[in-house]
């Protein structure tokens, strides 16, 4: 158990050189099980969801390995078992995506039931109905078990984009048989990344908007690859420099991936300026309230949400944030109101919430608010929390920084699946921050 303590009101200043996204990174060492040999990812994002899936691959037959430059080396010529132990999910929502490259080796596939974030129910029926539409046969009790007889390709539309379940039919499709449309398909910049990682192994896949076509092959090869920057660390860094009125340059930033949230920058008021290297962040006036709506890509995403609310609590005015994306993702709030920030839930009424939410109604639950208002500006007091998950988390530490006194953040090491050394890189931007366990 991990534990950070913070003291607030230093202003953040320096450069940060971003790592490789945790939401690509963990996704394509599970691709590398669709070819034999060794594959290697640079700019990889020593986090712990990485390593999770390590110990997965490994509990598989393989071999996963550090190489002097910082990167991992994929070895998956030992890979001769297709059941992953139960206690190995309990942590990572990564085991769904073992799916394809299981069935695809060995036409069959026991993985865990993912577990990771609480931040509302993820349902896998856009998971499993994909998978089926491809001819595999699954049962979902405590796990998921699959078989297949071979997998063949088919048009499948997604009733609602959903980033990881394109990511399993992606994995699925390239070595079955024949052609697959994926219709609705979702267009984070992680998914790209997936389809040029797969391109470079010798899959065949082409992008038209939101329908992505996949003529299977009969092989991939192991390849070396270079995972896209973080944009979620972009966007954490860029509100720690702007809630404690602050100057930090994020190199490696690529503005094309932050396009929703640095609009949103504009409109608030805060100093932005991109450049080939990088995005420079930094405070030159008092900040304005601004309206958000998560949606997918090229929306302002969930993960920015609760990053977006502590940044609120230091503008001028009241600001509206509707979460339409998950169904349960305003755990900061309370912590936040015991801090001194002024936000209260309210219910959106959208006229058509079928189209307008992006998860499934029967999911939700009664009690959930999807929409809380920001007034501000509002001090902040530091307490003392318990860390809920990734994003609570780092959300939290931001509200620390910008707060008077002291903060304490227990089970920080929820923040670990994906930030790489969260606390030192903050100290290294002059944040009073210290890591204890």
């Amino acid at each position: 158990m991990a534990k950070l303590v913070i003291e607030g009101g230093q202003p953040l200043k320096g450069t940060i050189h971003l790592a490789g996204a945790k939401n690509s990174s963990f996704k394509l060492m599970i691709a590398s099980l669709l070819a034999k040999g060794e594959t290697k990812l640079n700019n990889i994002s020593h986090i712990s969801e990485v390593d999770n899936v390590s110990q997965m691959i490994a509990s598989l037959g393989g071999q996963v390995r550090l190489t002097a430059g910082g990167g991992i080396v994929i070895d998956t010529a030992g890979v001769d078992r297709w059941v992953i132990p139960q206690k190995l999910g309990e942590v990572s929502r990564a085991s769904s995506l073992f799916l394809g490259p299981l069935l695809t080796r060995f036409g069959q596939a026991v993985v865990p039931l993912p577990g990771g974030d609480a931040i509302g129910r993820r349902p896998l029926d856009r998971h499993l109905d994909g998978l089926s539409a491809l001819g595999a046969q699954i049962k979902s009790d405590h796990q998921l078990e699959a078989k297949t007889a071979g997998l063949y390709g088919t048009n499948f539309k997604f009733s609602k984009s959903s980033h990881t379940a394109t990511e399993v039919v992606l994995m699925a499709a390239v070595l079955a048989k024949g052609k697959t449309v994926i219709t609705n398909a979702a267009s984070e910049p992680e998914v790209d990344d997936l389809i040029g990682f797969l391109t470079k192994m010798g899959a065949q896949i082409v992008r038209q908007g939101k329908n992505i076509t996949i003529s299977g092959v009969k092989e991939l090869q192991p390849v070396e690859y270079s995972v896209m920057p973080d944009r979620n660390q972009a966007v954490s860094y860029a509100v720690a420099a702007l809630a404690t009125k602050g100057e930090v340059i994020v190199n490696n930033a690529r503005a094309e991936h932050l396009t929703a949230f640095l609009d949103k920058l504009q409109q608030a008021g805060a100093g932005v300026e991109t450049a080939n290297s990088g995005i420079r962040f930094f405070w030159k006036q008092t900040l304005k309230a601004t309206d958000i709506t998560t949606q997918p890509h090229p929306g302002f995403m969930t993960d920015w949400q609760p990053l977006w609310t502590v940044l609120m609590t230091q503008a001028t005015g009241e600001s509206k944030i509707i979460e339409a994306v998950f169904t349960h993702r305003f755990q900061v709030v309370e912590d936040l109101v015991k801090m001194g920030a002024g936000i209260k839930f309210f219910d959106p009424k959208p006229k058509n919430s079928e189209r307008f939410y992006n998860f499934n109604l029967v999911d939700d639950d009664p009690g959930n608010h999807h929409g809380i208002s920001v007034t501000g500006p509002t001090p902040l007091q530091g307490s003392e929390f318990s860390v809920a998950d990734i994003r609570n988390g780092a959300t939290l530490a931001i509200a620390g920084l910008t707060a008077s006194g002291k903060t304490v953040l227990n089970q920080a090491e929820l923040i670990d699946r994906g930030y790489e050394d969260f606390a030192g890189q903050l100290s290294g931007l002059g944040a009073k921050i210290e890591r204890i366990g």
